[in-house]
């Protein structure tokens, strides 16, 4: 008889609502889902495959996140980045964000700065062919790379729905926010501010960064 293996665990299966939830956030994220639609849960459940049920849960989950909004007697709706609503999620991120680099920096930030400058050179590898949906995912995957560095899942939970918000903003609002070659100097910046005992010069670029974002979608 085989014994047991400490510290080996069962490897979990995603659950049918989170597959849902992760494929209609992608939907959201990507644009083909637009901000303000309403969803229809029949049509939903026929193109997914699913029954009501999971489909509900997994829509619950979206709704507790804050991309959806459900009225009574109304049905389930996608949430509108209104101005407000874009200075909120610019509000949490940064606060996301900030805490994510002052961990990062705790844990190991010159690994992290070769994760993030590798980003960089992708960003401007679009920049130079004029590619915007190119420099918008690499600007995405930097700060996804730099929450991930911190090794905290409750962060990148967090930071998984803010840039699915970020991603609804730059699709409406994608001829503001095609300054390519100043987000490539702006992230390159912040890439190689990881460096032992620079903490609070990251933090201050960040804080820049994220006012300047806003700034440009706004």
């Amino acid at each position: 008889m085989t014994e047991a293996i400490d510290g080996l665990e069962p490897v979990l299966q995603e659950s049918t609502p989170s597959l849902i939830a992760g494929r209609v956030r992608e939907a959201i994220g990507s644009g083909r889902i637009s901000p303000g639609s309403q969803l229809h849960e029949a049509t939903l459940a026929k193109q997914l495959g699913v029954s009501r049920g999971p489909l509900r849960e997994g829509l619950q989950r979206l709704t507790q996140e804050g991309l959806l909004i459900s009225y009574r007697n109304r049905g389930v709706f996608v949430t509108e980045m209104t101005p407000q609503n874009v200075r909120d999620m610019y509000l949490a991120r940064e606060a996301v964000e900030r805490a994510a680099a002052a961990e990062v920096h705790r844990i190991d930030p010159e690994a992290v700065r070769e994760e993030l400058l590798t980003v960089v050179e992708a960003m401007g590898e679009g920049a130079a062919a004029d590619d915007v949906v190119a420099v918008g995912e690499a600007d995405l995957r930097f700060h996804q790379v730099m929450v991930d560095g911190a090794n905290s899942p409750r962060l990148q939970r967090s930071h998984e729905t803010l840039l699915t918000e970020t991603r609804m903003c730059i699709h409406a609002l994608k001829e503001s926010y095609s300054i390519h070659e100043s987000r490539v100097i702006e992230h390159r910046i912040l890439a190689e501010s990881f460096y032992s005992g620079n903490a609070q010069r990251t933090d201050a670029l960040l804080v820049e960064h994220m006012n300047d974002a806003l700034d440009r979608l706004m």
